[in-house]
């Protein structure tokens, strides 16, 4: 199966001109360092996206060939629509969810569900960044439910630049959580966390916007 999957990137990478194929590393910073992304050629970032996304990079590059307009490649090469992400995500071993020592149907240990539907921008997420202190690595695993192991490797991936170590961990959580990564979803996961109490004054104001 995965070299299935190696095969159909290859051929959706080699599908695109030169200017698209960067603009597919571009709308992947989000979620891939630029230093990874930037000198890969066709082939290494089929080799990353296969490593980052396991069984879920073909829903990935679907997901930024919409953003491209390239939809005719999403049907010649019958890549997965939204309703097919499978339900393990990155990073979690065996597929057990982080969230089982909470609510299960909250994306945060012992969280609550969310009652505010305001989806979670990059640009929120920047600003939370810019808030968190040293004690990140605490919020990403008891109170985000993320692994040790991750969080050690975006440190790795951005070196000395603590913002990036914060904004990249809520992230990770962002794209675990998908359509769940709301406001008051974030806001309930962090209430109990050790956090400079104006994190939580400025998600309450997003609750309001």
């Amino acid at each position: 199966m995965e070299r299935d999957e190696r095969v159909t990137l290859l051929e959706v990478h080699l599908a695109l001109p030169e200017d698209q194929f960067q603009s597919l590393k571009f709308l992947l910073e989000g979620q891939i360092p630029a230093g990874v992304l930037l000198p890969a050629s066709r082939p290494e970032l089929c080799r990353i996206l296969l490593q980052r996304f396991p069984g879920n990079s073909l829903h990935v590059v679907a997901g930024i060939l919409r953003q491209l307009g390239r939809l005719d490649l999403i049907q010649r090469f019958q890549l997965p629509l939204e309703e097919q992400i499978p339900e393990k995500t990155p990073w979690e071993p065996n597929g057990d969810t982080p969230n089982v020592r909470g609510d299960p149907t909250s994306g945060c240990p012992g969280g609550i569900p969310p009652v505010n539907p305001r989806r979670l921008t990059e640009k929120d997420l920047m600003q939370v960044a810019q808030r968190l202190g040293k004690e990140w690595q605490e919020v990403g695993i008891l109170h985000l439910g993320l692994e040790r192991s991750r969080l050690e490797q975006i440190q790795e991936e951005n070196p000395g630049n603590p913002v990036l170590w914060n904004f990249e961990m809520l992230r990770e959580w962002q794209r675990r959580e998908r359509q769940d990564a709301t406001v008051s979803q974030l806001r309930s996961c962090l209430e109990h966390a050790r956090l400079d109490p104006g994190i939580l004054d400025f998600l309450q104001s997003l609750q309001g916007d």
